[in-house]
């Protein structure tokens, strides 16, 4: 349990730690380069598709699953194929992909600020993500920095529904009342996340490395909209200071 001093900022894992693009290097040692590229796309298209299916169905499957699942979607729909050990090595893979550039640094500052509490906060498996933090080239040196995992699999749905932020919440110490919720900021390269965790009442920061601009149409402002758009992630506590943490 937290400290109610501590400014709670969980960070998503995959797309926003973790770069699920690093995924095509594996890829293109099948396919090259340009093919892999796309496969990868493709792959994370469906593995996010899937999990707001089996949301709207009111059902779950383990997010491991998921990704086996939704690779073998991407394959179908390339006309690729690949033999079972391939698979196997590719979902392995998944367990180290490489960080965005930013966040090794933005990490290694965060471990000098203790008036933080960072979580890692994800749709994985609680087996899939610990792996994914610890074994991660990138990530692992710093795994130290997060106080707790938060998966979904104990409530067994994903993002954006509002038991997986609840959830978090509970996890870190908070209750679920609309001032509590506010009281923690999900940080997320994610908009769809962004949008799940604003519309319970927390605070967001969404990580645009694109510099492209809020462009979901579902929701804007204060209506559900991030409270603060950074360019990376070194950004993020500077951005969540300025605003007022977590008061």
């Amino acid at each position: 349990m937290t400290s109610k001093k501590q400014t709670i900022v969980a960070f998503d894992l995959y797309g926003t730690l973790l770069s699920t693009d690093s995924i095509a290097k594996e890829l293109a040692t099948h396919f090259g380069t340009e093919k892999a590229a796309s496969l990868a796309g493709l792959w994370r298209r469906y593995q996010l598709e899937y999990t707001w299916r089996l949301n709207s169905m009111n059902q779950y499957q383990p997010f491991s699953d998921i990704t086996r699942n939704s690779l073998n979607h991407a394959l179908a729909d390339s006309d690729l194929s690949l033999d079972n050990k391939s698979i196997s090595n590719l979902m392995k893979a998944y367990d180290s992909l490489s960080t965005f550039a930013d966040v090794p640094p933005a990490l290694k500052a965060l471990a000098d600020a203790p008036d933080v509490t960072a979580v890692v906060f994800s749709n994985g498996t609680n087996a899939m993500v610990t792996n994914s933090v610890h074994s991660s080239p990138d990530l692992g040196p710093h795994a130290d920095v997060f106080r707790e995992i938060v998966t979904v699999e104990e409530v067994k749905c994903f993002k954006p529904d509002p038991r997986v932020y609840y959830h978090l919440a509970e996890k870190v110490g908070k209750g679920g009342s609309r001032r509590e919720m506010g009281e923690m900021w999900l940080v997320s390269g994610n908009p769809f996340d962004v949008v799940g965790a604003r519309a319970v009442g927390m605070r967001a920061a969404w990580v645009d490395r694109g510099g492209v601009g809020w462009r979901d149409g579902l929701v804007r402002g204060e209506l559900g909209g991030p409270t603060v758009v950074v360019k990376g992630l070194g950004e993020v506590m500077e951005a969540i200071r300025k605003y007022g943490g977590s008061g």
